[in-house]
């Protein structure tokens, strides 16, 4: 697909986003509901989603250690809310991913494949924990709340989950990826995709530290679901926190797909969509997104004031004269 064909693309979406909460919104009443706002419960959603940051960054200690690369624990947080910062306006958060890759490389040299490998192996483990986290949600709602029309959508990300594991762990994989190998030649990708994924291949027999990483991720995702629940609550949705559970997850990993500029417009509407199948009224739930989308743009501002200071202090630094 062309860029021109994405961008096409993307406004298009953006478009029919837009058209379908101002079709199912009353932006005067949602206003009326956020001047409303429970700020004691707005803060904890707050508090939830930063304090979560130094500890996934833990979790990308270990698995860079596991490659050999050492990184100060307070480096690696910096680069997590650079990377939340750059997410603001590159799509989805796979772009701040991609920062977080650059910055790391950087100052290692020639690893750049084994810090990818690092990267990309938090997301397949992060989708394969939140994954969970929705399938116990809807068995803990089955007979309580009917989600049902999610979970076809959810299949998805199960398949795909399944699949991408599959390719980077199974040894019999490897035949299939051979086939492919002289058609990546051609297009001189083979070399940096075998390096690529030799990085996460490498953790195929570090069994240990992926259940870790695995329970460390489970455990935050747990816990992230309820900054929603609490985006919710200071609107005044009342629902119990266990079908959040079921919306966390699909969230989520809606969130990971670049259908808009940062999930623009699409984050509400599904806010908006889910919520309403549950009874809850399109202007409630629209409130409850906007919140939500208000607390990723405030998990970026520490991201934000790290680099105008770095920038600041680039330019103010003194210059060494040689000669």
């Amino acid at each position: 697909m062309t860029r021109t064909k994405r961008r096409v693309g993307t406004i298009v979406l953006t478009a029919a986003a837009i058209a379908y909460l101002v079709w199912k919104v009353d932006l005067g009443t949602t206003l009326d509901l956020l001047a409303d706002t429970n700020l004691a419960w707005f803060a904890s959603a707050i508090a939830i989603t930063l304090v979560a940051i130094p500890v996934v960054a833990e979790r990308w200690r270990w698995l860079l250690q596991a490659q050999g690369i050492e990184e100060r624990l307070r480096w690696l947080t910096r680069a997590y809310l650079v990377g939340y910062a750059a997410g603001q306006v590159l799509p989805t958060s796979l772009g701040g991913d991609a920062v977080r890759v650059v910055e790391t490389a950087r100052r290692h040299p020639g690893r750049t494949a084994a810090v990818t490998g690092t990267v990309v192996l938090e997301r397949v483990v992060g989708g394969t924990a939140t994954i969970l986290l929705g399938a116990v949600g809807f068995l803990l709602s089955v007979g309580r709340y009917d989600v049902s029309a999610y979970l076809w959508l959810e299949g998805v990300f199960v398949f795909g989950t399944i699949l991408v594991a599959f390719l980077f762990f199974a040894r019999s994989a490897r035949p299939l990826l051979r086939r492919v190998e002289p058609v990546l030649g051609r297009v001189r990708l083979a070399k940096p995709l075998r390096a690529f994924y030799d990085g996460v291949h490498h953790f195929r027999d570090r069994r240990a530290l992926l259940g870790k990483v695995f329970a460390l991720t489970l455990s935050v995702q747990a816990v992230r679901i309820l900054a929603i629940w609490a985006c919710a609550e200071a609107v005044g949705i009342d629902l119990d926190a266990r079908v959040y559970y079921v919306m966390g997850p699909l969230l989520f990993l809606v969130m990971l797909v670049p259908f808009t500029l940062n999930g623009l417009a699409v984050r509400e509407a599904f806010f908006v969509s889910f919520l309403g199948s549950l009874g809850i009224g399109a202007d409630e739930a629209f409130a409850a997104g906007f919140l939500f989308s208000l607390l990723t743009l405030i998990d970026a501002i520490p991201g934000g004031a790290i680099l105008v200071w770095e920038g600041m202090r680039s330019r103010t630094a003194p210059r060494v004269e040689h000669g």
